[in-house]
C-alpha cells in the first residue's frame, strides 16, 4: 500500500519511512502542508499519516482542504497536543484518527491498519428515527448530510446497533477500539463529543445520552 507520510521533522521522518517500508508500505514523504497537498493532487495514496504541526500548511488546513477537494483519502493525524479539543478539531476537520506524541511504533502500525481498512462490499445502510447511517460511503444523514471518520462510523455503527443499551465506556472501547492499540479510555469521550456535533449539524433526532457513572445510550427525540 502507499503511503503518504507528512512529517517536518526529517530525523523522525526518515526513522518512521524506514520502520514503515520494513511493514511493507510504499511510503512518500512530504515536509510542509503544501508539499502535501501538491503530492496527493498528483498521486493516489492508500492512506495518510498527517503531522499538526507543520510550516505553511498545518495539518488540519491540509485534510480540511482534502475533504473540501472531495478526496476521501484514510488520514491518521499526528499531534504533540494533547487537549481534547485539539483532537476533536483533527475530527472536525476530516481525519480519520489521530495518535499523539510521543508513540510506540506498533501503535502507529495499529492505527494504519485500522484507518485503512476498507470493505469492498456493498452493505445495507442502518436507518434510526430520521437518521440513516451508510456503511459503503461513511455518511450519516438526516436533514443533511455529514462524512465519518473511520472512528466516528464504528462508534455510530455500534451505538445505532445498541439503541437504548445503556453502554459503559469500557464496553465501546473494548467493541470500537482494536485490541492491539495504546489508547487510553478517555479516548471514547473524544470520538462521543465529535460525533454528537456531527449529530447535531445534520438535524438528527438521534442523541447520545451520558447516564452518570455508568456510561452512554442512542436514543431518538423529537427534532
Amino acid at each position: 500500500m502507499k503511503l503518504l507520510l507528512v512529517e517536518d521533522e526529517r530525523e523522525l521522518s526518515s526513522a518512521v519511512k524506514k520502520i514503515l517500508e520494513i511493514n511493507k508500505y510504499d511510503v512518500t514523504c512530504a515536509y510542509d502542508g503544501e508539499e502535501a497537498l501538491c503530492a496527493l493532487g498528483n498521486e493516489k495514496f492508500g492512506g495518510v499519516v498527517l503531522d499538526v504541526m507543520m510550516p505553511k500548511l498545518d495539518g488540519f488546513s491540509v485534510v480540511k482542504t482534502m475533504r473540501e477537494r472531495g478526496d476521501d483519502t484514510p488520514v491518521l493525524m499526528l499531534t504533540a497536543k494533547a487537549e481534547t479539543d485539539d483532537k476533536v478539531s483533527g475530527l472536525d476537520a476530516g481525519a480519520d484518527d489521530y495518535l499523539t506524541k510521543p508513540f510506540a511504533m506498533k501503535e502507529l502500525l495499529a492505527r494504519i491498519r485500522a484507518v485503512t481498512r476498507r470493505s469492498g462490499e456493498y452493505v445495507d445502510p442502518f436507518l434510526i428515527g430520521n437518521t440513516t447511517l451508510d456503511p459503503n460511503s461513511s455518511e450519516l444523514k438526516a436533514k443533511g448530510s455529514v462524512r465519518l471518520t473511520g472512528k466516528e462510523y464504528r462508534l455510530a455503527e455500534y451505538l445505532m446497533r445498541n439503541r437504548n443499551v445503556i453502554l459503559s465506556t469500557e464496553k465501546i472501547f473494548d467493541s470500537v477500539w482494536d485490541i492491539e492499540t495504546d489508547a487510553e479510555i478517555n479516548v471514547v469521550w473524544v470520538f462521543i463529543s465529535s460525533l454528537r456535533k456531527k449529530l447535531e449539524s445534520i438535524g438528527s433526532d438521534c442523541k447520545i445520552k451520558a447516564v452518570r457513572g455508568v456510561g452512554y445510550k442512542l436514543v431518538t427525540e423529537n427534532v
